[in-house]
């Protein structure tokens, strides 16, 4: 991988009754615990305010002292599908000697991690805001016997989201990572991304996550326009350019179906790598301006897929670690 700038800038879905919605929430109960290996189970966790069951998969660290916690994850998928951390990473081997617990739902898919506005026909209620910074959180910590120390790392959609999150939960995370995120979401570059997410690919009402396009709701989830509400946290961010790189090349026995995938990833994994290039200058501009802290890796070569993310998450772990860990 070719760091072009590194900048450190000083400057099983279960549902539920559920609750009404505007309903006050208490903590999230656990339903089920699975051990899979000594290192990793499923947890599967009750959310009042979605009124449904979300699995969780959770990496244990070693011994028994206490650990903080990372949330990692995943795009557009939620895990739902196989383009997950767990299926198209190493994480579970990378995370094997680290002392932390990582935590990913593996629901989600198209919902941008948020509370919406309103439940929408097609995808139902969302209230993943809620759930992640108000409901288990407390859970985590009493199951797992963890130092209460956090950080939150997401991919792509998840990108927005966990910038949106810390920006919403002040106090709760010690540290943040966008990978191939997009923080304009008020602005028609990231709405373009957000509407091919939510309502081409997810069928869903767009209006039903934030309200009119434009409105308060969308300005209040456009983390470059409220950066200056993540001063004091570690902040990671990282993109690539969206040309082809190290992972775009196919071996001489290639299929017929490897070349097509192969395809897919240069040119439409290339444009939204591009895209979110963009979006990530313009926060690492922002944070500049700001006089907030960040790191800020942009990769001269590679596209939109899970070879650059992984090695993100392993470049990026050093700067979580010694946030959680302070």
């Amino acid at each position: 991988m070719t760091v072009v700038a590194t900048v450190l800038i000083p400057l099983a879905n279960v549902i539920g009754a559920g609750s009404a919605v505007g309903e006050p929430t208490t903590t999230a109960t656990l339903v089920e615990r699975v051990t899979l290996t000594p290192q990793q189970e499923t947890l599967v966790v009750h959310s009042p305010a979605m009124g449904k069951s979300v699995p969780l998969t959770v990496l244990r660290p070693t011994g028994s002292a206490p650990a903080p916690t990372l949330y990692l994850l995943n795009g557009a998928g939620g895990g739902e599908d196989s383009a997950s951390w767990g299926s198209r990473t190493d994480y579970t081997e990378f995370f094997a000697d680290k002392h932390v617990n990582v935590i990913t739902p593996l629901l989600g898919a198209f919902s941008y991690y948020t509370d919406w506005q309103r439940d929408d026909p097609t995808i139902g209620r969302h209230k993943w805001e809620t759930f992640l910074t108000r409901e288990l959180p407390p859970l985590l910590d009493r199951e797992l016997h963890t130092t209460g120390a956090n950080a939150v790392a997401g991919i792509s959609m998840a990108g927005t989201s966990v910038l949106n999150l810390a920006t919403h939960a002040p106090g709760l995370y010690r540290a943040v990572a966008s990978y191939s995120g997009c923080a304009r979401t008020s602005d028609p570059l990231g709405q373009a991304y957000i509407r091919a997410v939510v309502q081409e690919r997810g069928g869903a009402d767009l209006t039903n996550m934030w309200g009119p396009l434009n409105g308060p709701g969308w300005r209040d989830h456009d983390p470059y326009l409220n950066a200056a509400t993540l001063r004091g946290l570690s902040i990671y961010l990282s993109s690539s350019s969206g040309l082809p790189g190290r992972d775009e090349s196919l071996p001489a026995d290639a299929t017929a179906d490897d070349t097509l995938h192969m395809a897919d990833q240069v040119i439409l994994g290339g444009g939204i790598e591009a895209a979110m290039n963009v979006c990530t200058r313009q926060m690492a501009d922002r944070l500049h301006q700001l006089n907030i802290p960040a790191t800020v890796h942009v990769n001269d070569t590679g596209t939109h897929s899970w070879g650059y993310w992984e090695r993100e998450l392993e470049a990026s772990w050093p700067q979580l670690q010694a946030a959680l860990t302070r």
